[in-house]
């Protein structure tokens, strides 16, 4: 019987209360041992000593609670131990011993949307509190260096204050979420992905259980705009495509296992891809369903908790959903799915009729001016070498984005930004302005495609400095030759492929190099890679190419492509009917 509660004795009338509600309770033929557990407890109370070190710290104490520990870390300016360096990525900060005995931190930044008064504070962030540096990452996302262990709590702080996030940035997470920089203002989209990606962040940030997931997950919207987003890459890539009404019926199957159909009205739906992964060799596979936008948020829902119960959390190494497509169907997924869902996606019919976006293709598309569906408007699409910003470059650009557009960019996952809402008076000067601070608006068959991750500067993985040896590249290129068609260039500096080097036309991975009996940084070298409607991964040509190399070898292999192709040949398309033997004999001469 009981008879207090945490020490304070029972009333008379809650002695009663109680006596009459266990009575009701057994009248129906039921008891406390009926009660099933709180499953979240279940889930959070597993035997530890079973658990792969990850889970385990996970589980000992969740790293959305650390912030305590973090506040305790900044009073004493301590750097954290094995346990706390990964549960403080939760709040998207990195500590990047070996390299450097300090933070760096990656923001969280929905589409990619910036307006010009959080410009100016990171800007005055990055000055105070880091080296001065802000990166564009291939997430549409920035990153910051370099910030003192006593500094993280003012940094996170000052980024909150300006509406923006670091939670979630890192780890077991869902990473930046990205869509078509050119949202709404584009002339050839199908439907606007700006509203559903900010939606889905808020979704993210306000739900506790998409923070625990078996691995690092990502996604990202093409809504049919001229700048690719390369959601073909994603953990989920949605697509948009407008069905004709002449659609046949679509066959549903209920979770009841009955078979019934229903007319799929014109309009524009998103097509949905599984599993990509360019770092494993592998591209997102499509599902077979259509889902219209009002139904994203609560499909995409289902999809990742699918994927947070049936992930694997036993082997890091083969936790990411690609893993889990490799054991499951597609059609086991979707089924699962639509089980959590309560009701059956619409299935792709047979003899579906899309019609196409009317996309004029443009050499590296995401820089350059361009029209806006808004009349008397333009975007400007801007080079950032490298994706790398100083903070007066960063200060500038909010100066010109206030000036001559709405006081906007927008960021890409080719590291570099969008100047939107520019009036046909103010384009020209517009061009000299970014021009003066460093941002280019000419688009170039080469510079404008390369791209290149962080490198050994800053990131214990990587085992060479892939800007540094970008920038060089773009440099020498550039002087030595010239291409008709564009190419796009991918230096990453790990396995990891933070920079996608199998999707590249040329994927330069980072690895070391026995020369002269000494170890020196150098490059395996890709060719043919490609996405989208060119999806292709690249072929390893060369091995072990030193960084001082380099130049020549990439040098020497674009100018025998021009040799050798047919008239008007892209690279990939030259590299695609060759094997590999004719491609070293033809790339590698030397004469």
């Amino acid at each position: 019987m009981l008879t207090e509660i945490s020490g304070q004795k029972l009333t008379t009338e809650q002695t009663a209360y109680l006596d009459g509600l266990f009575a009701g309770l057994r009248n129906r033929g039921l008891t406390f041992s009926d009660v099933e557990p709180n499953p979240a407890a279940v889930l959070r109370t597993p035997p530890t000593e079973d658990l792969i070190p990850e889970e385990r710290i996970k589980r000992e104490l969740h790293p959305l609670d650390t912030y305590p520990s973090l506040l305790q870390h900044a009073a004493s300016n301590q750097a954290p131990d094995r346990e706390n360096t990964f549960r403080f990525k939760w709040h998207g900060l990195f500590f990047l011993t070996p390299n450097r005995e300090a933070y760096m931190a990656r923001l969280r930044i929905p589409g990619g949307r910036l307006h010009s008064f959080q410009l100016r504070e990171l800007a005055n962030i990055a000055e105070a509190l880091t080296t001065g540096y802000i990166q564009i990452t291939t997430r549409a996302n920035l990153q910051i260096r370099l910030i003192q262990p006593k500094d993280t709590v003012e940094f996170v702080r000052r980024i909150q204050g300006i509406g923006l996030h670091t939670r979630g940035a890192g780890a077991d997470n869902i990473r930046n979420l990205t869509c078509d920089p050119t949202s709404g203002v584009d002339p050839n989209e199908l439907i606007e992905t700006l509203p559903l990606v900010e939606s889905l962040g808020q979704l993210i940030l306000n739900h506790r259980e998409f923070y625990d997931l078996p691995r690092k997950f990502n996604i990202a919207f093409h809504g049919g705009g001229s700048i690719p987003t390369v959601e073909d890459t994603n953990d989920i890539g949605f697509k948009a495509v407008r069905v004709e009404a002449s659609t046949p019926p679509v066959g549903l199957m209920s979770t009841h296992g009955v078979l019934v159909t229903e007319e799929i009205a014109s309009g524009v739906y998103f097509r949905c891809s599984l599993g990509g992964a360019t770092g494993h060799k592998a591209f997102a596979r499509d599902l077979g369903v259509l889902i219209r936008p009002e139904e994203i948020l609560e499909v995409t829902s289902a999809l990742l908790r699918v994927y947070i119960t049936n992930g694997n959390r036993n082997d890091r190494k083969r936790a990411r959903l690609k893993h889990l497509l490799e054991s499951w169907s597609l059609e086991r997924y979707l089924v699962a799915t639509e089980t959590l869902l309560g009701r059956p996606l619409l299935r792709i019919p047979a003899g579906a009729t899309w019609v196409a976006p009317t996309v004029t293709p443009r050499p590296h598309p995401q820089v350059g001016v361009c029209p806006q569906k808004q009349s008397g408007f333009h975007w400007i699409g801007a080079n950032v070498p490298v994706g790398q910003m100083t903070s007066r470059q960063l200060r500038r650009l909010a100066e010109i984005a206030d000036l001559y557009g709405s006081g906007q960019v927008r960021l890409t996952v080719w590291q570099n930004f969008v100047l939107t809402d520019v009036p046909d008076a103010f384009v020209e000067t517009a061009k000299k302005a970014l021009a003066r601070i460093g941002f280019g608006w000419r688009q170039s068959n080469v510079g404008s495609g390369v791209i290149a991750c962080t490198g050994n500067s800053y990131c214990k993985f990587a085992s060479a400095d892939t800007k540094g040896h970008a920038l060089d590249l773009i440099r020498w290129l550039e002087r030595r030759l010239e291409l008709d068609q564009p190419i796009n260039i991918h230096l990453t500096g790990c396995p990891n492929s933070c920079a996608q080097h199998y999707m590249g036309d040329l994927g330069l991975l980072g690895t070391k190099v026995k020369v002269g009996g000494e170890s020196v940084p150098g490059y395996h070298v890709f060719v043919g890679g490609g996405f989208g409607d060119r999806q292709a991964v690249g072929r390893q040509l060369f091995t072990g190419v030193s960084a001082t190399q380099l130049n020549t070898t990439v040098e020497r292999i674009l100018k025998n492509f021009l040799r050798h192709r047919t008239p008007g040949e892209a690279f990939q398309t030259f590299t695609a009917r060759h094997d590999l033997r004719q491609l070293q004999e033809l790339l590698g001469d030397e004469t």
